[in-house]
C-alpha cells in the first residue's frame, strides 16, 4: 500500500495537480485582464468625431400656406458619419388633436434637411396653426451662431401684413384699392389627367413633382374668357401662341411638360384689370411674381408643377388715383 506522499509523487497525482493549477489560472485570467491597463494601441485609438447642435429655433405658423426660407448656415464644412456639415433639419411635430404643420415641398433638396447653402420649405398649416422646429448642426467645437429664417405667407387674405413674398393680397402685388376676380382653373397633369380647381391660391401638385402639360383659366365674373390671354412655354425654347382664356393652352397625352407660362389682359381691358401669377418648378422652386405678359419660368427644362394666379380689378378710386399719377408724371416731364 502506497503512502500519501508516494501517491502525490506518482504520474497520476502529478497530472491531477497540473490540471487543478490550469483550472485556477484559467479562472483568474478574466480578472487579470480586467485589472490590466489598456495597451498603448488601445489607448491611442481615434475617437469618432462628434456632431453638435449649434442652434434651435421654434417657429409658430398660423393657418395657411407658407414659404420658410433658411439662409446660408455658418460654420466649417466637413463630413461626420456620412452627414455633410453644417446642416439644418426642420421637424413638424404633431399637435394633440393629431394634426400639425405639413412640409409639402422643399428646394433645392427634397425632404426636411437643408445643406450649408440654405433652402426653402413650403409649409401647410392647419386651421388651429402649429409649430416647426429648426435645428442647425455643426462640428462639436463650433460655436453657436445665428440662423437666418424668413417665413412668408403665400395664400393669406387680402391686407395681411405677412404677405410680401407671395401673391397673397394687393400689397404683395403692389396694388391697393383692388378686388380679386373669381376664376376656375383646369390643369392637365401627368398621370392624373384633367383636374378642375377653384382659382384661389396654389393649384396643381405642389411639391409632388407631377408635371403640368396644359392649363386653362376662365374668369367667372367681370371679364369674359376672351379678355384673358395665355401662353405656354415648352422645353428647348418652344412656345405656344397666345390663346384666349377658357381654351386649353399646352398639350394633352403627348408627355410634353410646360416649363413656364405667361398671362395678360387684352389691351382694351388693361386699364381696369391686372393679372399677377407665380409658378412652382421641380428644381427652381417657387418663382418671383410676374404680371401682365412677362414669362414665368425657372429653366429651359425645369417642369412646372403648380401655379398661383390672381385676376385683379381696380376700384374706381384706385383707377382715378393711377390716372392722376400718370398725369402728374407727364406734366413733370
Amino acid at each position: 500500500m502506497r503512502t500519501t506522499a508516494e501517491a502525490e509523487r506518482s504520474p497520476a497525482g502529478a497530472a491531477r495537480r497540473t490540471s487543478a493549477r490550469g483550472r485556477s489560472r484559467t479562472a483568474l485570467e478574466p480578472e487579470r485582464a480586467a485589472a490590466e491597463p489598456a495597451t498603448a494601441s488601445q489607448a491611442s485609438a481615434p475617437e469618432t468625431p462628434a456632431v453638435a447642435v449649434t442652434t434651435v429655433r421654434l417657429v409658430g405658423v398660423d393657418e395657411g400656406l407658407y414659404a420658410l426660407r433658411i439662409g446660408e448656415i455658418a460654420g466649417a464644412s466637413g463630413d461626420v458619419a456620412g452627414l455633410s456639415l453644417p446642416a439644418a433639419h426642420v421637424a413638424a411635430p404633431f399637435a394633440e388633436d393629431g394634426t400639425g404643420v405639413e412640409i409639402v415641398a422643399s428646394f433645392p433638396r427634397r425632404g426636411p434637411w437643408v445643406g450649408r447653402e440654405g433652402g426653402t420649405l413650403i409649409l401647410r398649416s392647419p386651421a388651429a396653426g402649429g409649430q416647426v422646429i429648426v435645428t442647425a448642426y455643426g462640428a462639436a467645437e463650433q460655436q453657436a451662431g445665428e440662423l437666418s429664417l424668413d417665413l412668408r405667407r403665400l395664400d393669406g387674405p387680402e391686407g395681411l401684413a405677412a404677405e410680401p413674398a407671395g401673391i397673397a393680397g394687393p400689397r404683395a402685388a403692389g396694388l391697393t384699392g383692388t378686388r380679386d376676380i373669381s376664376t376656375e382653373i383646369l390643369l392637365h397633369i401627368e398621370r392624373a389627367g384633367d383636374r378642375l380647381f377653384p382659382g384661389r391660391g396654389w393649384v396643381g401638385a405642389l411639391g409632388r413633382r407631377m408635371r403640368i402639360e396644359g392649363f386653362s383659366i376662365r374668369p367667372l365674373e367681370q371679364l369674359a374668357p376672351s379678355d384673358l390671354e395665355m401662353k405656354g412655354l415648352l422645353p428647348n425654347g418652344g412656345e405656344t401662341p397666345w390663346v384666349p382664356g377658357g381654351t386649353l393652352c399646352g398639350t394633352r397625352g403627348r408627355g410634353l411638360p410646360l416649363v413656364g407660362f405667361a398671362l395678360r389682359i387684352v389691351p382694351q381691358r388693361a386699364d381696369r384689370f391686372d393679372v399677377v401669377y407665380q409658378g412652382s418648378f421641380f428644381s427652381g422652386g417657387i418663382s418671383e411674381q410676374h404680371r401682365n405678359g412677362s414669362h414665368c419660368r425657372a429653366g429651359a427644362a425645369d417642369p412646372l408643377e403648380a401655379i398661383n394666379v390672381r385676376l385683379i380689378e381696380r376700384t374706381p378710386e384706385a383707377q382715378a388715383a393711377a390716372e392722376t399719377e400718370i398725369e402728374t408724371t407727364e406734366s413733370a416731364k
